[in-house]
């Protein structure tokens, strides 16, 4: 769930955005300057003509085709510069749009990459990915029209007009009486449709979650049969945006109509009133050449306003889009690192003094409540628990990627918001619950642990992981290419990857979060003695649902609903503990009878 950017003012949006044009400052500036320049050359065409037709009247037999073929060469200059402006106009609005666009999405996604985990919960993934595209579009369209059209338009208009009251005031008087009337119903249009595209755009999240989940999900989606419960999840979330849709451009429809009103009634007066004075006056008030080039810029000035009624639309859809937008780049990350921010981490040790932890300040309870917790520099330390004891929750504080809400985690005994973040998160490689790889091959995807990692390095890593074997069994062994989210490797094999991706940053503390689940027991006790061998002065933290991933570790830690509820070690525990000896023997399937002999 996002806040609601409505709280964020038009202005306020358009100012954060706009900061991301930067180096394209100065074809922003070149467009509409050329812009100008071909709007006065457009508009001094029509007033060459009534000056050519009023010399066609006037001068003798001899000196017509002197007079035709000098104003001929005037409109042909006008007409070429007015089309060499209009290229370097569209060329310098392409790039600076097109740039703009660019910078906006790379701070989009740098800003997202800063956040925090509290961060990146108020926003889900399809509303990232929303902002990221359509809404980026929809400012860069608006940008486009803004430094070309909308410059285009006004000025346009307000040259046309003023030389509309130069031919003829009394006759230019009528679109002093046509405008307000557009004003007026374009403002209202534009109050009542902004609205409108707030939701549509929040509709569109949810459409794009729901792709996002079936893409994801389709071997689930597959396996429950569950196509046809998907196919209307998603028809209901894609009629939903367009009846949104729907009213929204029927409120912007009506442009249309009350554009054409004005310019044909403006057209139908010009041409009465300008009749009436050319037949009643004889041509004394206005001449038949001055009503030709009135007309052109009666044109000329109803299509500038008919152009800038359009960007006024596309100016209403970018509000939604640019409050979204500005949203995710005032959003400041709730973890920063301290101005002289220690950088060394001596060792692994770790200490939890009195912790307490909630994901949210407004949640009811909390993920984590008194934890106290001592580990040693090179300890292997277990934690088990029932789901929703908060494992995940204890590890996620030690690399800050959530900040306690009391008490204090230590790092070789300095609390961890002392340290700078790159620095801590440097020194602990975590292997989540979720494994995740990326795009490209074996080697690609291990080098995130280290990208300077050697060959050597790398096959040594995974010989620890237990992951070199089934490498080397592919054809292209390290450089077999990894499809999107791992797809075309087996769950045992991803999570042996992402181990070995985690031991390539020859980390102070490794934590492993459930990451032997997917392999079987012969694997995982492998994957453990290659670490206590290899790596003996790494502190290893080991999240598990098996006890026997565990057993062998210098302590384990039981949590219960957000609690230590014991520490001790395998024996300790499955002698004085019922909930250790529950799990053990469960997983055993020893007897009641043997149980209680124990």
């Amino acid at each position: 769930m996002t806040k609601n950017n409505e709280g964020i003012g038009t202005f306020s949006a358009f100012k954060t955005v706009l900061k991301s044009v930067r180096e394209y400052k100065k074809p922003s500036f070149l467009a509409p300057l050329f812009v100008m320049i071909e709007v006065i050359f457009e508009c001094l065409i029509p007033l060459v003509m009534t000056l050519l037709l009023d010399r066609i009247e006037h001068v003798g037999q001899e000196d017509l085709l002197r007079e035709i073929i000098k104003y001929g060469l005037i409109l042909l200059l006008l007409a070429l510069c007015s089309l060499a402006c209009g290229v370097f106009a569209g060329r310098f609005t392409a790039v600076a749009s097109s740039g703009f666009a660019k910078n906006l999405r790379k701070d989009l996604y740098y800003r997202i990459q800063d956040f925090s985990f509290a961060n990146i919960d108020k926003f889900s993934t399809s509303s990232m990915v929303t902002r990221l595209t359509t809404d980026v579009t929809n400012v860069e369209m608006a940008y486009m029209m803004i430094i070309r059209t909308a410059i285009r338009s006004p000025f346009m208009f307000i040259f046309s007009l003023t030389m509309s009251f130069l031919l003829n005031a009394r006759m230019a008087l009528i679109f002093i009486c046509i405008i307000p009337i557009l004003v007026t119903g374009l403002t209202i249009i534009m109050v009542k449709a902004i609205p409108f595209f707030h939701r549509i755009f929040h509709k569109y999240d949810a459409l794009n979650e729901s792709v996002e989940e079936n893409v994801r999900g389709m071997r689930v989606v597959k396996s429950y049969v569950r196509e046809e419960h998907e196919k209307d999840k998603f028809d209901k979330a894609s009629k939903d945006v367009m009846k949104s849709f729907t009213k929204a451009e029927k409120l912007v429809a009506l442009n249309t109509p009350i554009m054409n009103f004005c310019v044909y009634a403006g057209l139908i007066c010009l041409y009465v009133v300008g009749s009436i004075l050319i037949v009643n006056t004889n041509q004394q008030a206005l001449e038949l050449t001055q009503l030709q080039s009135f007309m052109t810029y009666s044109f000329q000035i109803l299509m500038s306003l008919m152009m800038l009624s359009m960007v006024m639309v596309m100016i209403v859809m970018s509000v939604a889009s640019a409050k979204r937008i500005a949203e995710v780049l005032n959003e400041q990350s709730t973890l920063t690192s301290k101005e002289n921010a220690i950088t060394n981490i001596k060792d692994g040790s770790v200490k939890f003094i009195d912790v307490s932890f909630k994901y949210s300040a407004k949640a009811e309870r909390s993920a984590l409540e008194d934890i106290n917790l001592e580990i040693k520099s090179g300890e292997t330390v277990g934690i088990i628990g029932s789901t929703g004891s908060g494992k995940s929750s204890l590890v996620q504080l030690i690399p800050r990627l959530y900040d306690a809400t009391e008490g204090e985690i230590l790092v070789s005994n300095i609390n961890v918001k002392e340290y700078d973040l790159q620095a801590l998160r440097d020194s602990v490689a975590m292997v989540l619950q979720k494994n995740v790889l990326f795009s490209g091959t074996i080697k690609e995807n291990l080098r995130w642990g280290n990208k300077n990692a050697t060959d050597e390095e790398m096959i040594d890593a995974c010989k620890q992981a237990g992951a070199h074997d089934f490498i080397s069994s592919f054809p292209d062994k390290y450089d077999t290419f990894i499809e999107q989210g791992g797809v075309n490797v087996s769950g045992g094999q991803k999570q042996r990857l992402c181990i070995a991706r985690a031991l390539l940053k020859k980390p102070k503390i490794l934590i492993l979060d459930d990451s032997t689940s997917a392999v079987d027991t012969k694997t995982d006790s492998l994957i453990r003695a290659a670490l206590k061998k290899y790596i003996p002065s790494t502190t290893k933290i080991i999240i598990a649902q098996r006890i026997a991933s565990i057993e062998e570790a210098d302590k384990i830690v039981i949590m219960d609903c957000g609690r230590i509820q014991a520490i001790g070690t395998h024996e300790q525990l499955l002698e004085n503990n019922d909930i250790y000896k529950d799990l053990y023997y469960s997983q055993n399937k020893l007897k009641k009878d043997q149980k209680e002999a124990k």
